[in-house]
């Protein structure tokens, strides 16, 4: 079965917008555990518009499941991380402002980098996973940095499925299969959904772990928090 990680940054939005505690992040993210969820992914950006760093160190030891935190590794996102300790660090190339995840990073052109990064996470006892397109080149690059799984940028994948175009995920099985071979373990996640994450799962093989936000916070809205995160472990089986 494939592991789902919940992406809180949407209940953290929310809570921001009245400047109080409600709704309560630490409460969220424990009932999401409680609801069968496997994960808690937050993605802290430079100007704390939604998670907090603080937040970061507070759910810190509310999260008994894995704790995934992702983000562009600069000097204050190392030190947090390092701070923190989490499960896992999902390295993603966001810019300065960006309003959510655009692309995946060069490994090739920003190999060196990341080898310096990704081992002082390591030497830590952290678990590191690299934001990637499905090519090929990515992959390979992905795999020199020694980091040990990659997160496949979904958003190419949903567009093309809510089109119709199946054959969207022709890429992504051929990248999964090319880091299968290298060793490399399987994330995703950018976009996914209740409508696609069934078809997504059944045909890439060895995918470990996906972290949805955005789409299942929404569906919650409709559906209730308890129930979506059912309802995609169910389509995860």
């Amino acid at each position: 079965m494939t592991k789902l990680s919940v992406n809180i940054n949407k209940i953290a939005t929310l809570r921001n917008a009245r400047g109080g505690n409600v709704p309560d992040l630490l409460k969220v993210a424990t009932d999401i555990q409680n609801f069968g969820g496997q994960g808690i992914t937050i993605h802290p950006r430079p100007d704390e518009r939604h998670i907090r760093y603080q937040d970061a160190r507070d759910l810190k030891p509310i999260v008994y499941t894995e704790y995934n935190i992702e983000g562009n590794p600069q000097h204050n996102f190392i030190d947090l991380v390092l701070e923190c300790k989490p499960t896992q660090v999902t390295l993603v190339p966001d810019a300065i402002g960006a309003i959510t995840s655009s692309a995946g990073w060069d490994t090739v052109k920003n190999q060196a980098y990341l080898i310096e990064v990704i081992q002082e996470f390591q030497r830590n006892g952290i678990r590191t996973s690299i934001f990637v397109d499905p090519i090929n080149e990515m992959i390979e690059g992905a795999k020199k940095t020694g980091a040990d799984r990659i997160e496949l940028y979904t958003e190419a994948f949903a567009h093309q499925y809510s089109l119709g175009n199946k054959n969207g995920i022709d890429p992504y099985v051929k990248a999964a299969e090319l880091a299968n071979e290298l060793g490399l373990g399987i994330n995703a996640g950018h976009d996914l959904s209740l409508d696609n994450i069934q078809f997504f799962k059944q045909n890439i093989p060895g995918l470990l772990e996906v972290s949805i936000g955005h789409a299942l916070i929404s569906e919650a809205l409709y559906l209730g928090l308890d129930n979506v995160v059912n309802m995609y472990l169910n389509k995860l089986k």
